[in-house]
């Protein structure tokens, strides 16, 4: 007998019905950049289709995309030079525009899960994500920096916090000073497995957060590796992280099923600035159809084990299939 597999295939009523991974819009969350001022949206440039805005115009936006099904957002913001310094003071300065902004989203759309960044390199005078003395990145010094960043972010009203720091141990520590406060209930996603990647250019464009002087391949990870992703991803789980994820995501899907076979709690891809850049680019010359490349670089980051997804993506796809 001869196996037929494309008699599977013959209409889209049969593909539907054997489809074995859909992508839902719940399993995304929708990255989102906010800045001071008032009334302003500012595209960023190398990522077409996605924009900065002041905080009145945020909630805008807010509105649209909770129309469209979206539930989820990860907050990040842009801070003015002025307002940084050696010690990231302004990440957890009460009245920040960043904590000001998880408030006002938390106050009037209640039912958004506000996911936040933890990590000093938006409020560093150095863009680095830790302290930095004698061109050093300082581990355990840094973290009572990003402890209090975290808990400032869950007294705003931050349901996940999301340390993307890569400092050693800052998932025990947060989840710690969390508990102390009595933030129990506050999540933590785990940048467990975050490359040094060269995937990363137009987030740092959209926030200005690029680092001073050297790189981050002393604490962010070797693209080389995956063995050393089951470490990083062992200790966050232990020290109590609630998600483990791995950025960038197209380039790492084996890392994504690696730790989705060895782990019982969701993993988180991070479909990142680059990887939309690169589609929105080839799109707009004509090389390729922009809106079937989206929907195949979902389903292969949902298909490699990717409970969810963080994606520039979200509204666009969000459109297609509302």
């Amino acid at each position: 007998m001869l196996r037929r597999p494309r008699r599977n295939r013959q209409s889209s009523a049969i593909r539907a019905m054997v489809e074995e991974t859909t992508v839902s819009v719940n399993d995304l969350i929708y990255p989102m950049f906010v800045m001071e001022g008032q009334n302003l949206t500012t595209e960023v440039k190398s990522m077409p289709g996605i924009f900065r805005y002041s905080l009145d115009k945020l909630l805008d936006e807010l509105a649209v995309i909770q129309d469209l099904g979206i539930r989820s957002i990860a907050l990040f913001p842009q801070i003015p030079e002025a307002k940084k310094d050696k010690y990231a003071t302004e990440s957890h300065r009460q009245g920040n525009i960043y904590l000001e902004s998880i408030n006002a989203i938390k106050n009037a759309f209640p039912e958004i899960c506000i996911m936040s960044d933890v990590a000093m390199d938006p409020y560093s005078a150095d863009g680095h994500d830790g302290i930095v003395e004698n061109g050093q990145i300082l581990n355990d010094e840094s973290l009572e920096v990003l402890a209090k960043m975290a808990v400032a972010q869950a007294e705003a009203g931050a349901d996940i916090v999301g340390p993307s720091d890569m400092m050693d141990g800052r998932i025990g520590y947060i989840r710690e000073a969390l508990d102390d406060k009595g933030f129990i209930n506050v999540g933590i996603m785990a940048y467990s497995a975050k490359y040094a990647s060269a995937f990363y250019g137009p987030f740092r464009d959209a926030l200005d957060s690029a680092p001073k002087f050297g790189d981050k391949k002393t604490y962010q990870m070797n693209p080389a590796n995956i063995r050393e992703a089951l470490v990083e991803a062992e200790l966050d789980y232990l020290e109590g992280a609630d998600y483990l994820m791995v950025k960038p995501g197209l380039a790492y899907l084996d890392v994504i099923k690696t730790l989705n076979d060895n782990f019982n709690i969701p993993i988180a891809a991070y479909n990142v600035s680059g990887e939309y850049a690169m589609v929105k680019a080839a799109a707009q010359n004509g090389w390729l159809d922009g809106t079937r490349t989206m929907v195949e670089c979902l389903t292969s980051l949902k298909r490699a084990g990717s409970k969810v997804i963080l994606t520039y993506f979200a509204k666009e796809y969000a459109e297609l299939v509302k």
